[in-house]
């Protein structure tokens, strides 16, 4: 065995984890497992602890490496696992260095000590993004992920990411125009762009240019591109250019994510959130105006600190009042050393019932509209030998297509989960 990298969290990990892969492998490591972990909640970090353990009782004499969000910004607690070898920071991970100085230290029998397992920077030193072409995705792969953009200027009051990943900055547009064509002649048929806070591309590049500017350079200069997809946006940041994109190139999926994080005006403003309701409202209201037929997703919390059963209600009934498809249900989580782990906190019990009670929601949501698919037509992406996804990234079950391959398909009916043809 060569290195082995298991993911936890987000699709931009996911897309670093093949990063990682790739300089790893070229650093000559060997025998070694690579942890890319996530910090989001108490659970994932809690899952990459259990795994790390399960994984050593099962392969006792493989080697662990643990890096991402986690172990960024709780490396020491990494370290002082005797089942992990070493620890490495999160823009480290990116970097062939770090992968060659790892595979010196671990293959030179170094890292006993916690102190000398670590290989962890300081993030917020980071001012730069170098591009990662991927000539390790498979060729044909159906949809792979190009990252623009990492880190986050903005404090949410929940959140710890930017402590794990930064500060914001971007791929300049010439560079990600030059990965999507790359991939494109591939036989790559659809590409997602990825990010941190992916509204804030370009902030940091000469002449300040937006994700709606990105995208529409995209579309001009790689006409050959069959679908481009974009990952979580933060609405109150979407530019005229990406509207114009929204409702003018029809090869832009219609189907965007929102960090909405709450339907409560008070809420938001104690979640440090620069939207209100009424925009949530209003944004998604103009989209459906640009794209009548676009899906739409959102991220919402459930039980952040002070949270009361009306401030809730108004939360669950964000979904009917923008019309949401997919919702990302998180449990409120406690994370230290953020401000909102200082706020009086609500009954564990609540947090989770609410959360189902939300999640209910969405999925009585997902029916509807796959409901309403029945008796068209859509243009489904093949995943796999089972499943596709249509532009509006509802699942379609089918048999025994090739993957990759765009297909024209009549929607028949749904079993509940997955449109069927």
């Amino acid at each position: 065995m060569s290195v082995d990298v298991l993911t936890f969290g987000c699709r931009l990990n996911a897309f670093e984890s093949e990063v990682i892969a790739r300089e790893a492998e070229r650093a000559g490591l060997s025998d070694t497992v690579v942890i890319n972990s996530c910090a989001v909640t108490n659970e994932a970090v809690a899952q990459a602890r259990q795994s790390i353990r399960r994984l050593k009782r099962e392969r006792p004499d493989v080697r662990i490496v643990v890096t991402g969000c986690a172990a960024q910004t709780q490396a020491k607690m990494f370290a002082e696992m005797a089942e992990v070898d070493r620890v490495v920071g999160n823009d480290e991970k990116m970097r062939g260095e770090a992968w060659r100085d790892a595979r010196a230290a671990l293959d030179g029998g170094f890292g006993i000590g916690t102190s000398e397992k670590i290989a962890v920077a300081d993030i917020m030193a980071v001012k730069e993004m170098a591009p990662h072409l991927l000539d390790g995705f498979k060729a044909g792969l159906p949809r792979v992920f190009v990252q623009v953009q990492n880190g986050c200027d903005h404090r949410c009051t929940f959140c710890i990411i930017p402590y794990g990943r930064g500060n914001s900055r971007s791929v300049p547009m010439g560079a990600v125009v030059d990965q999507l064509r790359a991939l494109v002649e591939r036989g790559h048929a659809e590409i997602v762009l990825t990010g941190v806070d992916l509204t804030s591309y370009g902030a940091d590049l000469p002449g300040t240019p937006k994700l709606g500017q990105l995208t529409k350079q995209i579309l001009r200069h790689v006409p050959e591109l069959t679908r481009l997809r974009i990952s979580s946006i933060d609405s109150i940041e979407a530019d005229r250019d990406l509207l114009d994109v929204i409702a003018d190139d029809e090869r832009l999926m219609p189907h965007l994510h929102l960090s909405l994080q709450s339907g409560d005006d008070m809420i938001l403003k104690r979640m440090k959130r620069r939207h209100s309701r009424r925009d949530a409202i209003e944004f998604c209201a103009q989209v459906r105006r640009l794209r009548p037929d676009i899906t739409l997703g959102a991220d919402i919390i459930a039980g952040f600190p002070t949270e009361t059963e009306e401030m809730f209600a108004r939360s669950q009934d964000l979904v009917d009042e923008c019309d949401l498809t997919f919702l990302h249900v998180f449990p409120y989580s406690k994370r230290p050393g953020t401000p909102a782990a200082r706020m009086p906190q609500v009954a564990g019990g609540d947090i989770k019932a609410r959360a189902k009670r939300l999640r209910d929601t969405g999925e009585a949501a997902l029916q509807r509209r796959l409901a309403t698919e029945v008796g068209t037509t859509r243009q489904v992406l093949i995943e796999s030998a089972t499943q596709g996804r249509t532009e509006h990234f509802l699942p379609v079950a089918i048999a025994g297509e090739t993957a990759g391959a765009v297909m024209t398909l009549a929607i028949k009916g749904h079993d509940g989960a997955r449109l069927t043809v």
